[in-house]
């Protein structure tokens, strides 16, 4: 990407995350990001393209953060709940609640390019859950998978209220893997 069509994608991200997608047009994102709407255009084509960008460079920084803290798990029991805390840190900077959770309220159309990229991270989450209960030996994985995702969409869901629901939900997650997971010998 070019150096302007990053300072366009981070203006982008500061005003959809902030503002939302749908009242934020490219005149704005043009005054923010200091270019011109045609540099916009020239570097994107679409407000579309420009918002499937933007959710796509969001969605790799979620699932690396996810990785690193999976991959920093002492055991795979313990991995199964890391989108958990990898959320506690993604929120300190992010308190608006979900982007891709609020795109699709935005963006209802399932063929919007950006409808499809934050479906799709929802649907990576859901298999990310069912492939780590199973590694680590979950008796229902892709069931518990499903009410992890529940249990994590909510959390993200009720961030802007004054509650403290992920820790409620990280608890209840950790008691439902240990309880779905067979023992070690």
């Amino acid at each position: 990407m070019t150096p302007a069509g990053r300072l366009i994608v981070t203006a982008a991200e500061e005003l959809f995350y902030n503002r939302g997608i749908t009242t934020v047009g490219v005149d704005l994102i043009a005054q923010h990001s200091g270019v011109t709407k045609r540099t916009l255009y020239n570097q994107f084509g679409s407000k579309d393209r420009l918002v499937a960008t933007y959710l796509s460079e969001r969605d790799q920084r979620w699932r690396s953060l996810v990785r690193a803290t999976v991959d920093a798990c002492d055991g795979p029991v313990e991995a199964v709940t890391a989108p958990f805390d990898a959320l506690r840190t993604w929120s300190e900077a992010n308190t608006r609640g979900c982007a891709f959770i609020n795109a699709l309220a935005e963006l209802p159309d399932p063929t919007h390019p950006a409808h499809r990229i934050a479906a799709n991270q929802k649907l990576w989450l859901l298999n990310l859950f069912t492939e780590l209960a199973t590694a680590a030996g979950c008796t229902g994985p892709a069931a518990l998978a499903t009410q992890l995702l529940v249990l994590h969409e909510g959390a993200l869901a009720t961030q802007p209220l004054p509650l403290d629901t992920l820790s409620e939900s990280t608890d209840l997650a950790r008691s439902l893997v240990r309880a779905d997971a067979l023992p070690r010998n």
